[in-house]
C-alpha cells in the first residue's frame, strides 16, 4: 500500500501499454555503482529483490519499481583524511598547499574512499493508470518523483507526464472546507493542518492532534492564513493529509478496507502483492475521480 502520492498526467496517445512499459524498462535495470560513481539508478522487480520481472500488472494498472545505489561517504570522513594528507604533506614541505593543490588532493581522496565506501539501497514504487493516464509515485518529494518520472523517460523516449495541476485554487478551497464553506458530505476533517500567510515571508502555523474547529484555529483564517495541508478522511474509507499542490501524504485505508484482503497475507507473496494492488487501485482511483471533479484538474 503506497503511504505518499505524487500524481503525474499523461496524454492518452502517449500511455505506453503494460507490454511495452515492461520492454522499455528491461534496457535500463538498476546496475550496481561502478568505483568511481557516488550512485546508480534503474529499475528493479516490485516483487523484490532475486526478482527479474520490472513491472505487475492487472488489468488497465501497472507497478514498478525505480530503485538507486547510493554510496555512503560521510563528509567528516573525507575531511579526516583530507586533513592528514594534508598535514603530512606540510610536515614534508614545510608549507601547507593551496588552491589548485589541495582540490587535486581531496579528489584523490575521494577515489581511494568510493570502492570502500558501504553502498545503500532505495527503492521508490510508481503506479501507472493506462486508461486514465495517470502515473502516482510513492513519494511526497517532487525530487524523488521527478527522479522516477526522469527514469521512466529515458526508458521510452518519451513520457510527457507533468504534475497534476487544479484549475480552481487549491488553497482557497481547502482554506473554505476549514471554515465549513462548501465542505463536501463525503468528506471529514481531521486533526491536523498548515496555514501560511499570503507573503512571501508571511508566518507558517502548524497544528496537530487539533480540533480544526476550535475558534482558535479559525482565528488564524480571519488573521489572513490560508490552508495549504489538510488532514481529511474520505467517504469513511481512507485518510490522508492534502496539499495545495495536490499531494498526498500520510494515505491510510480504514479498517473496512484493509479487512477485504482476508488471508491474503498467508499466501505467496505475488499473490499477497496482487490483491493489495487490487484493492488499493481500485480505492484510490475514487479517490482521485473525485479530486478531479472537486479541484477542477487539468
Amino acid at each position: 500500500m503506497f503511504r505518499n502520492l505524487t500524481l503525474f498526467q499523461l496524454p492518452a496517445a502517449a500511455v505506453p501499454t503494460h507490454a511495452e512499459l515492461v520492454e522499455a524498462l528491461d534496457g535500463h535495470r538498476l546496475r550496481p555503482p561502478g568505483p568511481l560513481e557516488l550512485a546508480s539508478q534503474g529499475f528493479v522487480s516490485p516483487y523484490g529483490r532475486n526478482q527479474d520481472v520490472l513491472g505487475h500488472g492487472l488489468g488497465r494498472h501497472s507497478l514498478v519499481a525505480f530503485g538507486a545505489e547510493s554510496r555512503l561517504l560521510p563528509a567528516q570522513v573525507v575531511n579526516d583524511t583530507l586533513s592528514e594528507k594534508l598535514d603530512r604533506l606540510e610536515a614534508e614541505r614545510g608549507r601547507r598547499p593551496g588552491g589548485k593543490e589541495r582540490q587535486r588532493i581531496k579528489d584523490e581522496v575521494l577515489t581511494e574512499l568510493m570502492p570502500r565506501a558501504f553502498i545503500k539501497p532505495s527503492r521508490t514504487l510508481a503506479w501507472l493508470d493506462h486508461g486514465r493516464g495517470w502515473l502516482v509515485v510513492d513519494s511526497a518529494s517532487r525530487k524523488a518523483a521527478e527522479a522516477v518520472v526522469h527514469g521512466l523517460r529515458e526508458a521510452l523516449g518519451s513520457f510527457p507526464a507533468t504534475p497534476v495541476a487544479a484549475q480552481a485554487s487549491a488553497r482557497l478551497i481547502l482554506t473554505g472546507w476549514l471554515t465549513g464553506d462548501g465542505l463536501p458530505e463525503d468528506i471529514v476533517l481531521g486533526d491536523e493542518c498548515e496555514l501560511r500567510d499570503p507573503g512571501d515571508d508571511g508566518a507558517i502555523v502548524r497544528c496537530r492532534r487539533q480540533d480544526l474547529a476550535a475558534e482558535e484555529v479559525r482565528e488564524h483564517v480571519n488573521a489572513g492564513k490560508q490552508v495549504v495541508q489538510l488532514a481529511i478522511a474520505y467517504d469513511g474509507r481512507l485518510q490522508c493529509v492534502l496539499a495545495e499542490d495536490l499531494t498526498v501524504r500520510k494515505l491510510r485505508f480504514e479498517d473496512v478496507v484493509t479487512e477485504q484482503l482476508g488471508d491474503v497475507a498467508g499466501e505467496d507473496a505475488i499473490a499477497e502483492l496482487d490483491a493489495r494492488f487490487a484493492l488499493m487501485t481500485g480505492e484510490l482511483t475514487r479517490l482521485f475521480e473525485r479530486m478531479e471533479a472537486l479541484f477542477d484538474l487539468g
